[in-house]
């Protein structure tokens, strides 16, 4: 799944703000709204993403693009 469409979709199932995924993650509040306005990750930020998102949501993600 897509970096984007996957934050999205966690977020929504969650429900919690784009702010505090950005400051869980990255220590970044504006990640995801950047991402929103077009911002592409680094490798290891999309890495780091997803293995985030894949520990606090599996479903979401399988972890089968996540590099061991």
């Amino acid at each position: 799944m897509h970096i984007n469409r996957l934050v999205e979709c966690f977020l929504r199932e969650k429900g919690i703000a784009p702010t505090k995924l950005g400051r869980l993650v990255a220590r970044d509040p504006r990640l995801v709204l950047d991402m929103r306005m077009g911002r592409e990750f680094r490798p290891e930020m999309e890495t780091k993403i997803r293995r985030y998102i894949a520990a606090n949501a599996p479903q979401l993600d399988s972890g089968k693009d996540v590099p061991a």
